[in-house]
Order: structure tokens, then C-alpha cells, then sequence
């Protein structure tokens, strides 16, 4: 069975558990909140009913990622879990919105709650209940890299510190009669929209495409480094069409005396080991580097980083027939000017390869 499938399933088994747990949650709830007259505790039960939902779309969503690619979408539908994953943030917002408007009403006109030794032994189950419920999907959703479990999991982590925060209600209107269910609800609401509005941003982030993760590029250049003949990895770039579906194309230093044939082997090599280990396809691309010339490096790599926003220098290449220094120069975002930064970093190095035609490529920093 390919990785493809245990993840769904997995995916699907986790959101059913959170399905019948939260609507469990949310019957005992209501039922709780109606008999004892609190606004909290029903709100709360409405939670549980929008994280119900959410499970649903996100067994809906990963069964949809899963279409075979075909000409119209050649990459597949893997980002598809991204749209479902804005649509269980816009549910979180709709019911964050109501509920803070209902809560809103009753610090107008307060209703006195009528609490009991059983609503709050039901309510207290409920916070482990979800503390339980919190870290084993955010687990899973970590396991199997899915940012809409994650995002159920965390967000039930949280409920459960709401619940406990209508728990604290309950006993301060038991001991000391002090009603603060509709000022409790409220703060409930805005914790609720916050969730909300933090997973918004974060669906909105990975469909424009964010950066990858640093120690995942990280694990990617050190495996292309692993393939004997490679010098360097640089200019890592991914697309990201799904959780678990991306390409990219990198950018390697050889020794200019390899010839076609070890490159094409090298090519190969490095394809077949970053495809095995991170389910990747890597386009492949070649700086032919001069191994006796690495004094001359560290004099272009110091001169260009006297230039504020440059990283680092790599890919280069003297071609003494022509007389020209060819390089890349790796940038941060910061840089506006980018011709004026060529033109400094030019001027340090013309004094030390005189008579060299000095050509430099500005690399944009997408990946560490």
C-alpha cells in the first residue's frame, strides 16, 4: 500500500474519532447549558458542533486531493486541501461572529444561570476530554503532514481552555453568585474568531506559496551532497502542489572536468535518491567548478558580502580563453537596487581580476 493512501486513511480514521467525539461533546453540552440557562456552555456546545464540521470537510477534502492528475491539472489536486481547510476557517468565523453577538445580548440583559454538582462534573470531563482529543489528532495531523489536523488540533486543544474557563464561571457564580456567562461567552467568541482568522491566514500563506520549511531544505541539499562528484547544492526552489506533492529544481557544483556521461549519471543519482527520501522530483541543474582556483572564491565571496543583503556567492566559473568571471550572488528580499549591487560588487572586484569581464547573476533567497 503506497504512502498516498495510509495518509488518507489515516487522515479520514482521526477526523471520524474527532467527528463522534465533538458531537457527543456538543449533545451533553446543550443539554447542559438549556437545563442550567448558560449561554457559556451552550456556545461551547455550538464549538464542538463547528469542529464536527470541520473533521467532515476534511475527510471531503483529502478524499478530493486524491484525483489522479489529468491534462487539465497535470500536477494533480493536492491543493485542494488547502480550499477546504479555508472553508473550515470561514465556518470557525461564522459561528465565532454569532456567538459573540448572543453573548453580547446577555451582558445587556443578564439571565441568571442555574448551576449544578453535575453540570460541572459534565462540563470538567469535557476539558480532558478534548485536552486528549487535541494532542492525539495535532499528532497525526504532524505525522502525516496535514495542516487541517494540525489546525483541529490545536484549535481542541484550545477548547479545552475554554471549557475550563466556563467551568471557572460556574463556580464563581456558585460560590460567590456573581453571573459572568455572558462576559465569559463573549471572550469565548473572540477566542474563536482569533482561531479563525489564524487559520484563514494560514491556507491563504500556503496556496500563494510559502516558504518551505528550513529544516526540510536543509535535509535535501544534505542529501544531493551525498552523491559523490557533488561540490555544493544551491538555489534549492520548491512548488508545493499539495501536502504531499511538490517539484523543484536545484543547482549543483561539479568539477569542470567531469564529462556528459558522469553528469548524466550524476543527474540520475541525485533525482532517484531525493525522490526515494522526500517524494520529490528535482530538476538538476550544473556550475562547473575549477578545484585548484579556491583562493580566488574566498576573495569573491568577501568582496561580495561587503554589500548589505548578500548572502553568499557560488557557481563560480573563470573562462580564461574568453577572459571572463562568471557567478552567482545569493540575496535576501531587502535588496531594491539590485543593478547598483552588481555595479558595487564589480568595483571591489575589478582591482583584484584585471582584465577579466566580470558577469554576475543575482539569485533571490527561496529557500535556506
Amino acid at each position: 500500500m503506497n504512502n498516498s493512501i495510509i495518509r488518507e486513511q489515516q487522515i479520514t480514521r482521526t477526523s471520524v474519532i474527532g467527528i463522534v467525539t465533538n458531537v457527543l461533546l456538543a449533545v451533553f453540552k446543550a443539554a447542559v447549558g438549556l437545563l442550567s440557562n448558560s449561554i457559556a456552555i451552550v456556545l461551547d456546545a455550538v464549538n464542538n458542533l463547528t469542529d464536527a464540521m470541520s473533521s467532515v470537510i476534511t475527510i471531503l477534502g483529502v478524499k478530493l486531493a486524491r484525483r489522479p492528475p489529468d491534462d487539465k491539472h497535470p500536477f494533480g489536486y493536492g491543493r485542494i486541501e488547502y480550499f477546504s481547510a479555508i472553508i473550515i476557517a470561514a465556518i470557525v468565523l461564522a459561528a465565532g461572529a454569532t456567538s459573540l453577538v448572543e453573548s453580547v445580548k446577555k451582558i445587556i440583559r443578564p439571565e441568571t444561570p442555574d448551576y449544578s454538582v453535575v453540570t460541572l462534573i459534565i462540563v470538567a470531563v469535557a476539558v480532558v476530554v478534548k485536552l486528549i482529543l487535541g494532542r492525539y489528532v495535532k499528532a497525526q495531523g504532524e505525522k502525516y503532514n496535514s495542516e487541517a489536523l494540525i489546525a483541529s488540533g490545536s484549535d481542541a486543544s484550545f477548547d479545552a481552555i475554554i471549557s475550563a474557563s466556563t467551568l471557572v464561571g460556574a463556580v464563581i457564580n456558585l460560590v460567590f453568585k456573581l453571573n459572568l456567562d455572558g462576559i465569559i461567552g463573549a471572550v469565548i467568541s473572540c477566542f474563536i474568531l482569533k482561531a479563525g482568522f489564524e487559520m484563514l491566514l494560514d491556507s491563504i500563506s500556503d496556496i500563494l506559496g510559502s516558504r518551505p520549511d528550513s529544516e526540510i531544505t536543509r535535509q535535501i541539499s544534505d542529501c544531493v551532497k551525498e552523491v559523490p562528484g557533488v561540490l555544493g547544492a544551491y538555489d534549492l526552489i520548491l512548488h508545493n502542489y499539495g501536502p504531499d506533492t511538490a517539484i523543484g529544481s536545484i543547482h549543483v557544483e561539479v568539477p569542470d572536468t567531469l564529462d556528459g556521461r558522469s553528469l548524466h549519471t550524476m543527474t540520475r543519482a541525485i533525482q532517484s535518491k531525493v525522490l526515494e527520501r522526500f517524494h520529490i522530483f528535482l530538476t538538476v541543474g550544473f556550475y562547473a567548478v575549477a578545484t585548484d582556483r579556491q583562493a580566488d572564491f574566498e576573495k569573491i565571496n568577501a568582496a561580495a558580502k561587503k554589500s548589505p543583503g548578500v548572502l553568499g556567492t557560488h557557481g563560480v566559473y573563470f573562462d580564461d580563453a574568453h577572459k571572463t568571471l562568471s557567478f552567482d550572488v545569493l540575496v535576501d528580499f531587502t535588496v531594491r537596487d539590485k543593478q547598483g549591487l552588481c555595479e558595487a560588487i564589480r568595483t571591489e572586484l575589478q582591482p583584484l581580476f584585471s582584465g577579466y569581464e566580470i558577469l554576475i547573476n543575482l539569485d533571490t533567497n527561496y529557500s535556506d
